[in-house]
């Protein structure tokens, strides 16, 4: 089961929801969010932080060993090994994904019960055309994909 854990950025006018795989990390992993504005002028620190596209998640990473030494590979533990696996990642491709496809993906299903087939080929042609304008922005996840 996976919940959604909400976070707020240290600035409080952001916040981004967060997927933890298999809840096999405690969202307690998360020591810090920044947004792009708040994180404007902090220094990266790359062994318990990740930056992404302007937002950066400070991780404790002590906290994250202590849970992986029964569960995961301990040797692998880096703040890029807790987002790029998914055990404490956005949920969705960046902060805010969720909500924004769900409106995109609804002004597309009007077209189904117009013209199913244009809309599987609108739909098809949307979700890659997203995923390189992401990619493109400088978005972590949608690169790997």
């Amino acid at each position: 089961m996976c919940l959604d854990h909400k976070i707020a950025c240290c600035c409080g006018k952001a916040a981004a929801s967060f997927n933890l795989r298999d809840e096999a990390m405690p969202v307690e992993i998360i020591r810090g969010l920044y947004c792009p504005e708040c994180s404007s002028g902090l220094a990266l620190d790359a062994s318990s932080m990740i930056a992404d596209n302007g937002w950066v998640i400070d991780y404790d990473m002590e906290i994250a060993r202590f849970i992986a030494s029964s569960r995961l590979p301990r040797h692998g533990m880096t703040p890029e090994f807790l987002f790029d696996e998914g055990y404490c990642t956005w949920k969705g491709v960046y902060p805010g994904d969720v909500e924004d496809s769900a409106t995109e993906k609804a002004e597309l299903l009007k077209l189904c019960s117009e013209d199913r087939q244009k809309y599987v080929l609108e739909f098809r042609k949307w979700a890659i055309g997203r995923m390189a304008r992401l990619a493109q922005a400088g978005w972590r996840k949608a690169r790997e994909a």
